[in-house]
C-alpha cells in the first residue's frame, strides 16, 4: 500500500465525523454528548443571552415514568438533537427514545429485553445518553443497554439494523479477551459510546469498587467496533499483557486476576488525528491494592489511542498505584489555545482531586511541567504505595487538597473547637494520605477531595473564543478506614463503615470543613491562571436556621453536589445538582445564568426539580432551547425545554 492510498483510506475514514467535531456545537445541533467530538459543552448560540434570559419559560415536559418498574429520580441523560430529532435514554430500564425537539412529543421508543441477565447489570439506570453516526444517507443511533448490549438503530424508526452484529446485536460481554461468564459477571456500561470516523469505542463499567466481592474481576479493556457490521476492529488491553508495554508495572502474577480498569466515564476524539482520548479507572479495589503492587497501568491515566487500530500513541498516569477512589471522572476536553505566543492543540483532563492537567494532545507533553512529589506512605504492612504522585505545576488546583486543622469549620470558637474534637478521631494530612485501619480510636483518614470530587462525570466546560475553561467542584470529604471482612471479601482490606461522614459530619450536624462547599471555578488555559471562583448556591437550609448559628453572618456557602455546565456566546449555565450524591444539604432546583466572564449570576430559574442531568442547547426553527434532565426523590425524573416567549 502506498503512502498516497494510505491518506486517502485516512480521509475517507473519518470524513463523516470531521465537520462537527471541535470547537464546539455547529448549526445549531448538538450531535454528542459533550456537544462536540472534544466534549466541550460549547454553543455558539445567542438568541438566549444576558438582556433576555430573565424571560425564560418552560416549552415543554418529557417524562418516561412508564419505562420501567418504577420511577427514575436520577435522569443523568444529556440528549443529543440532529436533523429536527432529539435522541435520550430513559427510565429504569433503559430505553432508547426519539422525541420532537419543539413539542416534547415522543416519535418512538425502543427497549431490549435482556431477560434474566439484567440482574448482573452493575449500572441499572436510565444511562446517560445515546451515540451518532451518518454517512450523509444513513443515520444510526448506537443504543448500549445496562447488561451491555449494544443495538444500531434507524434514526428515524428505531428499529435494530439486522444485519449489525448478531440479528441486530453486539454483545459486548464478548470479545474481551478473558473467561466472561456473560450470564454473571456484573459487566455493563451506562454511558454512550463514542464515534469517530466509522469506529464506535466502548468502554465498560463494573460495580462500585469499595467492597470488591473478589480481587479476581473482570478487565475492561476498551474496543473499536465497526459501526456498519458491529465487528470488533481492535482491542486495548488496558490491563497490559506480557510483552505489552506496561506490563511491568504489575507485580508478581497481579496482572491475572486484577480487574475494573476501564472507562466508565465518557470519552473524547480529535477526527484530524485519528486519535481518541481514554479516561481510566482504578483497579480492584478502590482503597486498598496489597494484592497488586505496582504502578498499575493503564489505571487512572490520560491514554491515547489510534482509533483506526487500537494502537496506544502515547500515555501518562494521573495517579501511581491508586488508592483513594481517584479514577478519572470525566471526558478530557480538546482545546486549541496559545501560551506563550505557541498555540497548541491541547487535551485537558480535570480529575477528582481538583487538578487541571493539560497536555499537547498530538505529542503527550505536558504544556506546563508536572512534577513527581514525594507523598506519605502507608501503615499498612501488606501494601505497597507510590513513593510520588504527578502534580501540575499550571493550572493550580481549582478545590482543597488535604484536610487540616485549618480547614476546619470556625463559624463560633465553640463551633470549632467540637469541630477540633471530632477531627481527632480521624487521620489528617496532605493530598494522597493514604488509608488506614479502623481501630477504635481511628475511623479512617479523612480525604479530601472526597471520592465525589473534586471534579466529577459532569466534567469542564470550554469556551473556544476566550480559552477558559468552567469546571465545578464538591468540597466534601471522604473518610477512608479499612478492615478485614472475610465475610465479604477476598481481599485483605476493603473499605470499611459509609463513605460518607454522617449528616453534616461535623459539631451539631454541621459541615466539619469550612466553606464554600460547593463552587465554580474558571481558569484561562491561554495563562494557566485562574479568573474567578465563585460558590455556587446559596446556604443550605439546615445550616442558614441551625440554633448555634443565631447572629452569625454567613457567606456564600455553595452546595456540594455534582453539577453539569453548559457554555453559550455569553452566558454560562449551571444547576446545583441532584442532592443524591453530595454532602448533606447539596442539590436544589434552580439553574442560573452567569456572566461567562465574570461569574456573575444574571438570572435564576426554578426547575421542577434537581438538575441530575448536563444540559444542552439547540435550534430548531429558530428558536433556540436549552433543555436538562431533572429529578429527585420525591420527584420522577424528566426532561425540561426552556425558551424565550
Amino acid at each position: 500500500m502506498n503512502l498516497r492510498h494510505c491518506l486517502l483510506t485516512v480521509i475517507i475514514m473519518f470524513s463523516s465525523s470531521t465537520l462537527l467535531a471541535q470547537h464546539g456545537a455547529k448549526n445549531g445541533e448538538w450531535l454528542y454528548y459533550g456537544g462536540d467530538l472534544g466534549s466541550t459543552r460549547y454553543a455558539p448560540l445567542d438568541q438566549i443571552n444576558r438582556d433576555n434570559v430573565s424571560e425564560l419559560e418552560i416549552a415543554w415536559r418529557w417524562n418516561g415514568n412508564n419505562l420501567g418498574p418504577g420511577p427514575d429520580i436520577n435522569f443523568r441523560a444529556t440528549p443529543i438533537m440532529m436533523n429536527g430529532v432529539m435522541y435520550t435514554t430513559a427510565g429504569t430500564r433503559r430505553a432508547a427514545v426519539a422525541i420532537d425537539p419543539e413539542t416534547g412529543e415522543t416519535l418512538w421508543i425502543y427497549r431490549f429485553e435482556e431477560g434474566e441477565r439484567a440482574k448482573s447489570a452493575p449500572r441499572k439506570t436510565s444511562g446517560r445518553g445515546l451515540s451518532y453516526w451518518t454517512d450523509g444517507e444513513d443515520e444510526r443511533i448506537f443504543f448500549i443497554t445496562p447488561a451491555h448490549y449494544m443495538i444500531a438503530l434507524n434514526a428515524k424508526t428505531g428499529q435494530p439494523y439486522p444485519d449489525f452484529g448478531r440479528d441486530g446485536i453486539v454483545d459486548l460481554r464478548e470479545g474481551l479477551d478473558q473467561n466472561i461468564d456473560v450470564m454473571n459477571d456484573p459487566v455493563g456500561s451506562s454511558t454512550p459510546g463514542i464515534v469517530i470516523g466509522d469506529i464506535i469505542v466502548v468502554g465498560n463499567a463494573f460495580p462500585a469498587g469499595g467492597v470488591p466481592p473478589t480481587k479476581e474481576m473482570p478487565v475492561g479493556h476498551i474496543r473499536g467496533y465497526d459501526v456498519r457490521t458491529g465487528e470488533r476492529k481492535w482491542i486495548f488491553h488496558t490491563v497490559p499483557q506480557p510483552g505489552e508495554e506496561g506490563h511491568d508495572t504489575w507485580e508478581g502474577d497481579s496482572w491475572k486476576y486484577t480487574g475494573n480498569v476501564s472507562v466508565w466515564t465518557s470519552m473524547s476524539a480529535d477526527p484530524e488525528l485519528g486519535y481518541v482520548y481514554l479516561p481510566t479507572e482504578a483497579p480492584t479495589g478502590d482503597y486498598y491494592g496489597g494484592h497488586r503492587h505496582g504502578d498499575n497501568l493503564f489505571s487512572q491515566s490520560l491514554v491515547c489511542l489510534d482509533a483506526r487500530t487500537g494502537e496506544r500513541v502515547w500515555h501518562y498516569q494521573l495517579v501511581h498505584h491508586g488508592i483513594w477512589d481517584y479514577d478519572l471522572p470525566a471526558a478530557p476536553v480538546l482545546a486549541d489555545i496559545t501560551v506563550d505566543g505557541k498555540k497548541i492543540k491541547a487535551v485537558v483532563q480535570v480529575t477528582k482531586q481538583a487538578f487541571t492537567f493539560v497536555f499537547d494532545r498530538e505529542t503527550g507533553e505536558p504544556v506546563w511541567p508536572i512534577e513527581e512529589r514525594p507523598v506519605l506512605q502507608t501503615t499498612i504492612p501488606e501494601e505497597k504505595t507510590a513513593p510520588t504522585q504527578p502534580f501540575p505545576t499550571k493550572p493550580a488546583p481549582f478545590d482543597r487538597q488535604g484536610v487540616s486543622e485549618d480547614d476546619l469549620i470556625d463559624f463560633t470558637p465553640e463551633l470549632k473547637k467540637e469541630a477540633l474534637e471530632i477531627s481527632a478521631t480521624y487521620t489528617l494530612g496532605p493530598l494522597f494520605t493514604p488509608p488506614t485501619i479502623v481501630t477504635e480510636t481511628n475511623k479512617g483518614t479523612l480525604n479530601l477531595p472526597g471520592s465525589q470530587g473534586g471534579a466529577n462525570w459532569q466534567g469542564a466546560a470550554f469556551d473556544p473564543e476566550t480559552g477558559y475553561l468552567y469546571v465545578s467542584s464538591s468540597t466534601d470529604p471522604t473518610p477512608i478506614g479499612l478492615e478485614h471482612s472475610p465475610n465479604l471479601s477476598n481481599m485483605d482490606y476493603v473499605r470499611a463503615r459509609r463513605l460518607r461522614l454522617p449528616k453534616g459530619g461535623g459539631p451539631q450536624g454541621l459541615p466539619l470543613i469550612k466553606p464554600p462547599w460547593g463552587r465554580i471555578t474558571a481558569i484561562d488555559l491561554n495563562t494557566g491562571e485562574h479568573v474567578w471562583m465563585i460558590a455556587n448556591g446559596e446556604v443550605p437550609d439546615y445550616v442558614r436556621e441551625h440554633p448555634a448559628l443565631e447572629g452569625v453572618v454567613l457567606p456564600r456557602t455553595g452546595r456540594p453536589e455534582r453539577v453539569g455546565l453548559l457554555v453559550t456566546k455569553t452566558l454560562l449555565f449551571a444547576g446545583e445538582g441532584s442532592g443524591l450524591f453530595g454532602m448533606y444539604g447539596g442539590g436544589g432546583p434552580l439553574l442560573r445564568a452567569h456572566d461567562k466572564a465574570t461569574g456573575e449570576i444574571l438570572s435564576e430559574f426554578e426547575l421542577p426539580a434537581h438538575q441530575t442531568g448536563v444540559p444542552m442547547t439547540y435550534m430548531h426553527e429558530g428558536v433556540q432551547y436549552i433543555v436538562v434532565a431533572v429529578g429527585k426523590r420525591e420527584h420522577s425524573a424528566e426532561l425540561v425545554a426552556l425558551r424565550l416567549p
